[in-house]
């Protein structure tokens, strides 16, 4: 997960940076952070993506069209 995928998560799921911190454990000055590109613990970005995940996000992978996300059905 990069930082755009996880703006475009918090955003069509409708979560805030403190909302989803609270999901994923962390402070939400860490989602500004990797959401501004700094590099941050694979564990971090791991129970980050984990909690976007729990909300109905799914992320797609580089595919020749760019990394993405949509929403789970």
């Amino acid at each position: 997960m990069d930082a755009t995928q996880c703006k475009m998560a918090r955003v069509a799921t409708g979560l805030g940076l403190r909302e989803l911190a609270v999901l994923a454990g962390i402070s939400a000055n860490t989602i500004s952070r990797l959401e501004r590109g700094e590099e941050l613990k694979p564990s971090t970005i791991a129970a980050i993506r984990a909690a976007l995940e729990k909300a109905g996000v799914e992320f797609i992978d580089e595919n020749g069209g760019g990394a993405g996300v949509r929403l789970s059905k």
